[in-house]
């Protein structure tokens, strides 16, 4: 995908919130994720209409929030710092800023753990998808050049969260026009490639990309067209 593809879709799309999944069972920071969760919208709550880049919070306040004790609280208060939820405030010491990934777990949904068998059953429908895109799609100017898997599904976890998708795409050779639809941009175009793999299933997350080696490793390579 050229760097031209990218900024065009970049400057067409408004920027949106990554839609974070917790999955029950797990431990996140220490906490069962509806405890997480719930704590993290109290907090939310208390600064409603404030940006979150504008909440301070003190150590004391997010321990009430969190219904923890002294103890743990200076333990959870390393964890969310070190996980990137909470910024110390430069100007004083005990208080925090929220970050953008604070905001992400306030707002998350909880799912039932996506099984492995069942993941690999929903990575034989995202390539049979990405085999009809390219064949099917000549109004589409742009096709799926590869599919690269990454994430939890890399690790030997039997019950993942999402399957993380690298998506690499190109510009069709050939593009079909008619005389009573306007051509389509890249930036739709990469919209409705990016809509089609995510129809699949809430669980897969397709994310554009540059190119494979630009992407988290490890990954696997699970769609590859043919070379030109």
């Amino acid at each position: 995908m050229s760097h031209a593809i990218v900024m065009a879709t970049k400057r067409r799309s408004k920027p949106r919130m990554k839609t974070r999944t917790l999955v029950l069972h797990h431990r996140y920071f220490g906490l069962r994720p509806d405890r997480l969760r719930g704590a993290a919208e109290r907090v939310l709550a208390r600064f409603t209409g404030l940006p979150p880049e504008r909440v301070r919070i003190s150590a004391r306040r997010l321990r009430e929030d969190f219904e923890v004790t002294t103890i743990m609280g200076r333990v959870l208060l390393e964890r969310l710092v070190d996980g990137g939820l909470l910024a110390p405030h430069a100007g004083k010491d005990g208080e925090y800023n929220l970050t953008p990934r604070f905001v992400e777990f306030a707002k998350a949904r909880i799912v039932e753990p996506l099984p492995r068998a069942r993941a690999k059953q929903l990575i034989d429908r995202v390539v049979k998808i990405a085999a009809h895109i390219n064949e099917d799609w000549p109004r589409n100017p742009l096709e799926i050049e590869a599919i690269a898997i990454s994430g939890g599904y890399m690790s030997r976890d039997p019950e993942l969260s999402e399957l993380t998708l690298a998506v690499v795409v190109r510009l069709r050779e050939r593009v079909r026009a008619t005389r009573f639809t306007r051509p389509m941009t890249k930036a739709e175009g990469a919209a409705e490639i990016r809509a089609a793999l995510t129809a699949i299933s809430s669980f897969v997350v397709p994310r554009l990309a540059t190119d494979l080696s630009a992407g988290p490793r490890p990954f696997s390579v699970i769609f590859q067209a043919e070379p030109r």
